[in-house]
């Protein structure tokens, strides 16, 4: 047993019970790996080892070697070659069509200040959004939380292009919503914090649970709620046994306020906002290593009342703990956060800058990280001829300019090109919402 799991990471844990188990060659050979619960406790708490909701929290040794985990009972899980990851579709379409939703005058909800996955269900029935996203009636809340999932089999897809069969008894799931209306069983799962994908894990052991127990079809829904809108997507598995049959059957896209932003309003901001220079030199700040404006927006939603270590921050974005520190520097480039000690640990919340920009309308609040962003110079001409072209610049060209404004050091210039075309791309396409 290893003399100080408390400081363990979880990637130095799984490479630890990876050597010991021989466990690489035991999925070589057998297509999957047992493992007990007990076995990760010798090296970690397994609650902080096997639930990772999306890609972006895999420890790298896990990553690497293409290990997914899933729980098959209460006590234990198996580790193989799964495939289990499901991409959202990113929200910058230009066909999307925002729906405009008017939410009834009640004292106790505040729209702008939507801070937990309940609230944002609450406000989903409230509106009336979700009844029109299933095109249904009233639909009544009936069960969530955690419960047993049953006994059941399935198949799941690998990397080596086989199916593995995986037993499940009476393993744990959580249900965030689960609703009934005149014609099915719906189930949600709701987030709150912009990923690049979920587990299919989240959906699909309820609905192996619930298939069985109602004679109503089942409707999937999965929820992200953030930065004032709402994604909504539904989901099908087209053969229930088969895990890898999930498939897209529709989304949309809600809103509480108005979403319409134009052109003219982008070159207006462009127009008065003054330009200051990026000089590594001159400045503390490193240069922005965060593709993600969403996941900046984010973050500054849930720090708002909430600040946070940094660990606190990889928990809840499900980073990497070094991401934690990117998003972070990303946020103090623009003026939003800051550190403070508070009883010798080091805590992210948001300057009074940052406050105010998370109190803003949509409108205002898109506007106004439009302006913190193109303060900085690197962005201002790039931005225009972006926005006179329609076309994004390539890497390379942004990556010269880093080099003439000495943003960073060469050995940075490349990773970090990819930030400045993300943020970049973010402007441009909130004229599309």
């Amino acid at each position: 047993m290893p003399q100080n799991k408390e400081n363990l990471s979880a990637n130095d844990a799984w490479k630890a019970i990876i050597e010991k188990y021989h466990i690489l060659e035991h999925i070589e050979k057998d297509g999957c790996f047992p493992i007990k619960a007990s076995q990760i406790k010798e090296f970690r708490e397994p609650r902080l080892m096997a639930k990772w909701d999306s890609t972006d929290a895999l420890p790298e040794v896990l990553r690497k070697n293409k290990i997914n985990i899933l729980p098959d009972s209460r006590s234990s899980y198996v580790l193989g070659d799964f495939l289990l990851y499901q991409e959202i579709p990113p929200l910058d379409e230009p066909v999307t069509r925002m729906e405009h939703v008017e939410l009834p005058d009640y004292e106790s909800i505040d729209i702008n200040n939507i801070s937990s996955e309940a609230n944002a269900i609450n406000v989903l029935i409230i509106s009336g959004i979700l009844n029109d996203f299933l095109g249904t009636g009233e639909n009544v809340s009936t069960f969530n939380g955690r419960m047993g999932t049953g006994c059941f089999t399935f198949e799941v897809d690998t990397h080596r292009g086989i199916k593995q069969k995986i037993c499940v008894n009476n393993a744990q799931c959580e249900i965030d919503g689960g609703f009934e209306n005149e014609a099915s069983v719906v189930i949600m799962e709701a987030k709150n914090v912009v990923h690049e994908d979920f587990h299919i894990r989240q959906l699909y052991y309820p609905y192996r649970l619930w298939k069985d127990k109602v004679k109503k079809p089942i409707r999937l829904i999965f929820s992200v709620y953030s930065n004032r809108i709402y994604r909504l997507f539904e989901y099908r598995f087209k053969i229930p046994e088969d895990y890898s049959s999930i498939e897209l059957v529709k989304s949309k896209n809600y809103s509480l306020q108005d979403t319409k932003i134009t052109k003219e309003d982008l070159w207006e901001v462009r127009y008065h906002t003054t330009i200051r220079t990026d000089d590594m030199n001159d400045t503390d700040i490193p240069f922005i290593q965060a593709n993600s404006m969403d996941r900046i927006i984010s973050l500054l939603e849930n720090l708002y009342e909430n600040p946070m270590t940094g660990l606190q921050i990889a928990e809840l974005m499900d980073f990497e703990p070094r991401q934690s520190d990117y998003y972070f520097n990303a946020g103090r480039y623009l003026g939003l956060f800051e550190k403070h000690a508070d009883d010798k640990q080091r805590i992210v919340s948001l300057t009074p800058l940052g406050e105010k920009v998370f109190r803003l309308n949509y409108k205002k609040r898109q506007l106004k990280l439009v302006e913190l962003i193109l303060e900085h110079e690197i962005f201002g001409a790039f931005f225009d001829s972006m926005m006179l072209t329609g076309q994004l610049p390539d890497k390379n060209k942004i990556a010269d300019e880093m080099r003439r404004l000495h943003v960073c050091n060469e050995s940075q210039i490349v990773r970090r090109a990819g930030s400045v075309s993300g943020w970049l791309k973010w402007m441009n396409n909130l004229t599309n919402l």
